[in-house]
């Protein structure tokens, strides 16, 4: 999908490309590099999340949450501008590009409702667990994601996977508790605030399928809306619950580490939200 004049970056298209992909009987190379992605970028943001809750104090991991939608959102409208992306599947690129057309239509936003309320609690959650376990108590028991996510598009959508699959997860889950076995401290707080991410990102990836195949957006498309109905949400969260003044008065705010992990979250939770779409 490029040209000489617009050079596009891959998107998920339901429409197109490998049916393999969306039916789970292969791997496909789209399938690898998304997962290659995935995996960097998580692994990335949970270190720079925890070194900005733990190491430097921060207190409002849902103010992190809201930096991060305002710099998704803040980098897809620079791309959509600058007409380096699209947000529908099969948008023209003849059109011009006025501001309107920088925006979904107001049926289609109402239609991904769903979508950013499960990412709003996945990221709640999500931030709650690395705030209150060990990094690899953490990383051991997020392994149990998959089967959450299997369990979830079982009863919701009746998708079924091979014994060979679910063999392949079972063994995924098996070595991470062997791995993390020497490491985990007992918090039943922290367990149950992990299990509840656990549900909460099984919801979200179950949604971003149902949304993505009925909205006919592309993956930007999907984080453009998720950002717009998500960012005011959180904004007026954070500011009744006083997380605003708290950040304003926090003592490392200004701290040139401080910013730079907040950077580089901001960018990895980008790129990350990019490869589960």
């Amino acid at each position: 999908m490029a040209s000489s004049k617009n050079m596009m970056l891959p998107l998920s298209d339901p429409s197109k490309g490998d049916e393999s992909l969306f039916k789970g009987s292969a791997m496909t190379k789209r399938g690898a590099y998304a997962a290659l992605s995935y995996m960097g970028c998580a692994v990335l943001l949970v270190m720079f999340n925890k070194a900005a809750l733990s190491s430097y104090g921060f207190p409002c991991a849902n103010v992190i949450t809201l930096f991060q939608m305002i710099c998704s959102t803040s980098i897809l409208y620079a791309m959509r501008r600058w007409r380096i992306i699209s947000f529908t599947i099969g948008e023209p690129w003849s059109t011009s590009d006025s501001h309107s057309k920088l925006l979904v239509p107001l049926e289609t936003l109402i239609q991904t409702l769903p979508l950013a309320g499960s990412y709003l609690l996945y990221m709640l959650a999500t931030m709650e667990s690395v705030r209150g376990v060990n990094v690899p108590m953490y990383t051991t028991l997020r392994r149990t994601t998959v089967v959450f996510t299997m369990l979830v598009e079982y009863l919701l959508a009746g998708q079924k996977y091979s014994f060979s699959v679910i063999g392949s997860v079972l063994l995924i889950v098996f070595g991470a508790f062997i791995a993390g076995c020497r490491d985990l401290s007992y918090d039943s707080y922290g367990y149950a605030v992990v299990f509840l991410s656990n549900i909460t990102t099984a919801i979200y990836l179950a949604t971003i399928a149902r949304i993505g195949k009925s909205s006919g957006l592309n993956s930007f498309g999907l984080m453009w809306c998720n950002g717009l109905i998500c960012g005011p949400i959180l904004l007026f969260w954070t500011f009744i619950r006083g997380d605003l003044d708290m950040t304003l008065n926090f003592p490392h705010l200004y701290s040139p580490g401080f910013q730079a992990v907040m950077l580089f979250s901001c960018i990895m939770a980008f790129f990350l939200n990019y490869s589960i779409f």
